[in-house]
C-alpha cells in the first residue's frame, strides 16, 4: 500500500505533495484499496529533479523508467491470488498518480504487495517475514506503515521542510457497519459512522510514521 510513497521518495525532496489512502473494507473481508499521489502543485520542481542525472548520490530515473517500474509492479500485483482489476493512471504532465485494486481478503492483499515489492526491488529484501502492517478478524481493522516503507522514508534527507510542511496525506478506511471506536487521536468519524479519517501533513509523517497507525473496532454483527 505504501509502496508508491517509498517509489516518489525522489520528487518528495523539497516537493509539496497530496497523498491519500482509501480502504473500503466489506464484511467478508473483500473489498477495494485505492492509492492516489498528487504532486501537481510542484510540477516545475519534479521536472526540475527529473533533469538532474543524480540526487543525494543516487541516479534519478527517467520518466520511462519510472512508467516500466509501475508497470511491471501493477503486473506482478495483478497476477497475485486474492487480487484483482489492478488499475493505475499516470499522469506525467500534472504528475498525479492513481492506483486502484479489488482483494478477496486482507491478508492476501499485504501478501500481494509484499511479493510484488520484493520482485520490482533492486534490493534483495525479504519482507515475507515482516511483522504485519494490515489485519482484519471480522471486527478489528488494524493497519500501520511498514517497517520497510519507515526505513526508507527515515534514510532520505529532505532539503526543504517548509513544502513538507504544506504537505497532506489522508488515510480513509470505509466499512460496511458502523464504528464502534478507534485508537489514532488524528481520526475521524463520518456522519454515518461507518468511516474512519485519518490526516496529517508530510512532515509529521516523516517525523513519525506511527501517526497514521490505526486500530479500528466496528459494531458486532
Amino acid at each position: 500500500m505504501k509502496l508508491f510513497l517509498t517509489f516518489f521518495l525522489f520528487f518528495l525532496l523539497g516537493s509539496c505533495i497530496e497523498i491519500s489512502d482509501d480502504l473500503t473494507l466489506n464484511n467478508d473481508g473483500s473489498g477495494t484499496l485505492k492509492y492516489k499521489i498528487n504532486l501537481s502543485a510542484s510540477k516545475v520542481k519534479v521536472n526540475s529533479i527529473l533533469a538532474l542525472d543524480s540526487l543525494q548520490g543516487k541516479p534519478v530515473p527517467s520518466v520511462q523508467e519510472i512508467s516500466a517500474k509501475i508497470k511491471e509492479f501493477v503486473k506482478i500485483l495483478d497476477a497475485q491470488p486474492g487480487v484483482s482489476n489492478v488499475l493505475m493512471e499516470e499522469n506525467y504532465t500534472d504528475f498525479i498518480f492513481k492506483l486502484s485494486c479489488d482483494f478477496t481478503s486482507v491478508k492476501l492483499l499485504q501478501d500481494g504487495i509484499k511479493r510484488s515489492i520484493e520482485q520490482i526491488s533492486k534490493d534483495k529484501v525479504n519482507l515475507q517475514q515482516e511483522e504485519n502492517w494490515l489485519s482484519w478478524d471480522g471486527t478489528t481493522l488494524k493497519r500501520s506503515i511498514p517497517s520497510y516503507v519507515a526505513e526508507q522514508i527515515k534514510a532520505y534527507k529532505f532539503e526543504d521542510e517548509a513544502l513538507l510542511k504544506e504537505g497532506v496525506y489522508t488515510s480513509i478506511a470505509r466499512f460496511e457497519r458502523p464504528v464502534q471506536r478507534f485508537e489514532n487521536k488524528l481520526g475521524t468519524l463520518s456522519k454515518n459512522q461507518q468511516a474512519v479519517l485519518v490526516r496529517t501533513n508530510t512532515f509529521l509523517l516523516k517525523e513519525n510514521q506511527a501517526l497514521l497507525d490505526n486500530i479500528i473496532v466496528l459494531t458486532p454483527r
